[in-house]
């Protein structure tokens, strides 16, 4: 039997070398997802225009997020997409979050 010489993309886990994507302008920093632009939100990695629009639909009708997770309520954001991006997002106080009083 002829020898097989060393494939190394077979060293990887699936085969081939992780996929490198282009960076749209500049790596993002943390993005809050209550008050991020669609232009923010296309920013991040995985997320087009399309998608973008339909966070901020969805913040819209919904309310502000009140955990990340609540990302992938979105269409078009599933759990894979979603743990790409878990690390630069933010849920922090919406921009017209003025109705949260205290009560005592």
């Amino acid at each position: 039997m002829p020898r097989v010489p060393h494939q190394p993309e077979l060293d990887y886990p699936q085969g081939r070398p992780p996929a490198t994507t282009a960076a749209k302008a500049v790596a993002p920093s943390v993005v809050n997802i209550n008050t991020a632009s669609a232009a923010e939100l296309d920013a991040l990695p995985g997320i087009g225009a399309k998608t973008a629009a339909l966070i901020v639909e969805y913040r819209q009708k919904n309310g502000p997020f009140k955990k990340v997770e609540e990302l992938m309520n979105v269409r078009g954001i599933g759990e894979k997409n979603f743990l790409k991006l878990k690390a630069l997002l933010s849920v922090g106080p919406a921009k017209a979050d003025h109705d949260h009083q205290e009560q005592r």
